[in-house]
């Protein structure tokens, strides 16, 4: 399982992270989000300033450190547990 968390204050669209994980997908606001429909989504919250969402059971979890590490504002954390 693993959290992948997007600071929605740090982000600016600039959307490299949407080039490396095609569930990263742009907001109505302008900043990136991930797709409710996702495969292995397990748990989503959402609170004004960041997005967090649960991943289990997939092979994913490299394309999303991938879409972090491409973030040049460092706006998206991937957690492993």
């Amino acid at each position: 399982m693993y959290e992948v968390t997007i600071d929605r204050d740090a982000c600016d669209g600039v959307f490299a992270c949407l080039v490396r994980d095609g569930r990263f997908v742009e907001a109505d606001d302008g900043t990136a989000t991930i797709d409710e429909d996702a495969d292995a989504v397990t748990e989503r919250r959402t609170e004004a300033d960041e997005v967090t969402v649960s991943f289990e059971g997939d092979d994913m979890v490299d394309d999303a450190r991938q879409a972090a590490a491409a973030c040049p504002l460092d706006a998206i954390t991937v957690e492993e547990s």
